[in-house]
């Protein structure tokens, strides 16, 4: 998201989860070790909120603040044991 209104307009319609539990509310609190679920662009991305900022800053500092866990749920959740779907 490159605006904060693009992202306050996103939790609005409900589709965004902190700790899987969704919210419409642009001024939820979130505190250090939350994640958010968040739809974009067609995928599902899955942060982890590392640190809080003490202002808003630019997009660099923004990024130092969450860790994109996506890859990691993705790739424990795949397996390569046949024997999982009932195979051999």
């Amino acid at each position: 998201m490159r605006a904060r209104s693009d992202c306050a307009a996103l939790v609005a319609q409900g589709s965004v989860r902190i700790n899987r539990q969704p919210t419409s509310k642009p001024h939820a609190r979130l505190r250090v070790g939350d994640v958010l679920t968040i739809p974009v662009h067609g995928a599902v991305r899955v942060l982890r909120v590392v640190a809080l900022a003490e202002r808003r800053g630019p997009a660099t500092q923004a990024r130092l603040l969450y860790a994109d866990v996506s890859d990691v749920l993705a790739t424990s959740c795949t397996t390569t044991d046949s024997s999982a779907y009932g195979g051999a």
